[in-house]
C-alpha cells in the first residue's frame, strides 16, 4: 500500500473537523469518499494510529491515505523475484509496469504488488526504470540497511547492462560509441533535451549484431539521468524500436501491448554492502530480436 501524507495546518480556532480539513482540501474527492476511508480505518496518523472522524484536529499532525483509482487500469504482464532475504529483493519487471505509483497506476505498480506478493511493506526501490523499459529493478526490504544499498548507487559501485533493439538504415562505419552530454527537462516536461554545458549524462553502447535494418545493443549507462539510454541512443543515430518519446513525440494514445519499447534492464553485479558476497542477477525477459 502506498500511502500519501497531508500535515495539518494552522487554522484560526474553532478548529475544523478532519473530515471538513479534508473535504476543503480536496475538493476533487468526495465527501462520502473521504468519509468511507474514515470510517474503515484507511486513514493513519504518524504513529500508525487509526484516524477516524471523532479524531480531534491537532496542527502539525501528520495524517496518512492511500490514494485509490477508480477502476483502474490492469497491466496484463506478471512481474517475477529473482531474489530475497531480509535486506534486499531483485524483482524482473515487465513492459508497460511502473515501478512506484504514478498518475492513474495505484495498484498497478511494481512496489505495491510486491508489498502485496511478500507482505512486506517496507520494500522500497533502490533504483527505477522507466514504465515502459522492462527488467532488473532492486528493492530494499530492510529500512534499517537501506542507506547501504543506495550508496552503492549513488557512488557508482553497480555495474549495469541494459539492451536494446534500434533502427539501423545503414551499415555504421563504427561498432561502439562512449556518449558524454548535458541533459536537462524538456518540453514538455517529461523528455529530456541536450543542451551545452557540463556533462552529467555518460553511457558507452556497443552494436552487438545488425541485420534487417536493426541492431542489437548492449548498453552500459556511467550515470542515471532520467531517458539517459533513449536519449543517448538518438545521439549516435539509432533511435530505440517502439519509443514513442525520442526522436519525435508521438501522439498520446492506449499502451500498445503487443509493440513494447525495445530496452530492457539486462543485468546488474555488485558487492553486497551487508554480506560483502558478490552479486549478479540477470533478467529472464527477452527483446523482440532472432536468437
Amino acid at each position: 500500500m502506498h500511502l500519501s501524507k497531508v500535515t495539518l495546518p494552522a487554522v484560526d480556532p474553532p478548529f475544523p473537523s478532519i473530515l471538513a480539513f479534508l473535504i476543503a482540501k480536496f475538493p476533487h474527492v468526495s465527501p462520502e469518499v473521504w468519509e468511507k476511508r474514515l470510517s474503515e480505518g484507511k486513514i493513519v496518523d504518524e504513529s500508525g494510529n487509526v484516524v477516524t472522524i471523532n479524531t480531534t484536529y491537532r496542527v502539525g499532525l501528520k495524517i496518512f491515505y492511500q490514494r485509490e483509482v477508480e477502476q483502474e487500469r490492469v497491466i496484463p504482464f506478471a512481474e517475477s523475484i529473482l531474489f530475497h532475504n531480509d535486506h534486499l529483493l531483485v524483482a524482473c519487471k515487465p513492459h508497460f509496469l511502473p515501478v512506484n505509483p504514478t498518475g492513474p497506476f495505484v495498484a498497478e505498480c511494481l512496489m505495491n504488488r510486491l508489498r502485496k506478493k511478500t507482505g512486506n511493506h517496507d520494500l522500497v526501490p533502490i533504483n527505477r526504470i522507466d514504465r515502459e523499459t522492462a527488467g532488473l529493478v532492486l528493492f530494499s526490504a530492510d529500512r534499517n540497511t537501506r542507506d547501504n544499498y543506495y550508496r552503492l548507487f549513488r557512488d557508482g559501485e553497480v555495474e549495469k547492462c541494459y539492451e536494446a533493439v534500434a533502427l539501423v538504415d545503414k551499415q555504421p562505419v563504427q561498432r561502439e560509441w562512449r556518449v558524454e552530454n548535458r541533459l536537462v527537462q524538456g518540453e514538455p516536461w517529461f523528455r529530456m533535451r541536450v543542451v551545452d554545458g557540463e556533462a552529467n549524462a555518460r553511457s558507452v553502447i556497443r552494436m552487438a549484431e545488425v541485420g534487417e535494418g536493426r541492431g542489437l545493443f548492449q548498453l552500459q549507462p556511467l550515470t542515471g539521468k532520467t531517458h539517459q539510454l533513449r536519449v543517448h541512443m538518438n545521439c549516435v543515430g539509432f533511435p530505440i524500436l517502439n519509443d514513442r518519446y525520442y526522436p519525435e513525440l508521438q501522439p498520446e494514445s492506449e499502451d500498445d501491448f503487443a509493440n513494447p519499447l525495445q530496452l530492457l534492464a539486462k543485468k546488474v553485479k555488485f558487492r553486497d554492502p551487508v554480506s560483502g558476497e558478490l552479486m549478479e542477477f540477470r533478467s529472464e525477459w527477452k527483446l523482440n530480436w532472432p536468437t
